[in-house]
């Protein structure tokens, strides 16, 4: 079966579960979009990757990927390989000097790991056909500029109406209890007003 190569285009709270994050994949080349529920501190995990943040101490993942690279084990790919009732599956490519193999890996994790490895990211059409969303041309545009990630429903609307004081404070205060997912959409409205 042909690999499909797919890229993280959004990031953000799931509508339909709470206390869910929804990763999007996009194809590369392509106007179909992958959207899997993930944990919280999945979504954490990637966040910290995507945004290059340093956390004072090392999350799992980081852990994992310090781990791999302490007896020079690489990662090559990530394949999402399977979906059963709502659940994808996946496998992490990897390889020693003596030997390649595939390892099982939940998706979320297996994200996480591939974005601080800079490894691609591949499913099977198949999986695009059963999950997949079609998006518009324009839409795909405005998807690829860059990558999004969004708090709670609702929760940038407040961040709008706080002053830039109360936003480092508010920041400071994310940072230490390591909520980097609200510390990114922090940083961004700062940012934001940085520009005006």
């Amino acid at each position: 079966m042909k690999k499909i190569e797919l890229e993280i285009v959004a990031l953000s709270h799931s509508i339909t579960q709470t206390h869910s994050y929804a990763v999007v994949l996009g194809e590369i080349n392509g106007l179909r979009r992958l959207p899997i529920v993930i944990g919280g501190f999945e979504a954490q995990a990637i966040a910290v990757a995507l945004e290059r943040m340093n956390p004072s101490r090392p999350l799992t993942h980081d852990l994992m990927k310090n781990f791999m690279l302490a007896f020079n084990v690489e990662l090559h790919e990530i394949v999402i390989n399977d979906l059963q009732e709502g659940i994808f599956y996946s496998k992490l490519v990897c390889s020693s000097a003596n030997d390649t193999v595939e390892i099982d890996s939940r998706t979320s994790d297996a994200l996480a790991l591939a974005v601080r490895f800079g490894c691609p990211v591949y499913t099977y059409d198949t999986i695009l056909e059963q999950a997949g969303v079609l998006m518009e041309d324009d839409t795909k545009k405005s998807l690829t500029e860059t990558t999004t990630i969004t708090t709670e429903p609702g929760g940038n609307e407040n961040l709008k109406a706080m002053s830039i004081d109360e936003l480092n404070k508010l920041l400071a205060d994310v940072l230490e209890h390591e909520d980097y997912i609200k510390a990114i959409a922090i940083r961004d409205e700062i940012k934001s007003r940085g520009k005006k």
